[in-house]
């Protein structure tokens, strides 16, 4: 991704932003912190990053933030959300139920595969190969959610077992795993793809 595109915007407001950003970097992408609104103004992208869903939505409070989010997205920014960014993406979230932006088209649950002494490295089934150019393609899963319904609007690029967990619905790529831990991640590279095509 050359340096005369537009940075790429990271929500930084918790979780692992920093390992996004350095993903990126080795794709050539600039990025920007994002933590106001005003944050959001000239991005080619935006990353929605693991972390605490909980405490993200908390630190929105009192702003636009929530409000610019959801127009930027429904105005046609590409978007990788990985773990807890779907769940501020998801339309519904169960277990416990909690507010969202609710732009994506899913229901998630939280913490579905267990704690974080469960976390793992998982294989997963590429559904779309084309997409994603590749057959092989790995998870990782920190407390990660589980998708438990899509709408027609959504495609499913690969899952875990029966679980969906990668996800594309128009320009929002949401993976329920980490893939900016893996290294020359595709699902960072397809994320780069939707970037450029957009620009």
């Amino acid at each position: 991704m050359p340096g005369r595109w537009a940075p790429i915007g990271l929500l930084a407001l918790q979780g692992d932003y920093a390992a996004h950003a350095r993903a990126l970097a080795e794709r050539g992408a600039a990025t920007r912190e994002v933590r106001t609104s005003s944050d959001l103004a000239g991005l080619a992208g935006l990353v929605l990053p693991g972390g605490e869903s909980t405490t993200m939505l908390t630190l929105m409070e009192g702003s636009d933030l929530g409000a610019r989010l959801v127009a930027e997205i429904k105005g046609g920014l590409p978007v990788l959300a990985t773990c807890a960014g779907v769940i501020l993406l998801a339309r519904e979230v169960r277990l416990p139920p909690q507010r969202s932006l609710g732009v994506l088209d899913a229901v998630v649950e939280r913490n579905a595969y267990g704690r974080q002494l469960d976390s793992a490295v998982v294989s997963l089934t590429v559904r779309d190969r084309d997409g994603l150019g590749t057959d092989a393609l790995e998870g990782v899963f920190i407390r990660a959610p589980r998708v438990t319904a899509v709408g027609t609007s959504v495609e499913v690029l690969a899952t875990r077992g029966d679980d969906p967990v990668l996800l594309r619905q128009g320009a929002i790529l949401a993976a329920t795993f980490h893939p900016e831990l893996t290294a020359g991640s595709p699902v960072v590279d397809l994320f780069a793809r939707l970037v450029r095509a957009a620009g």
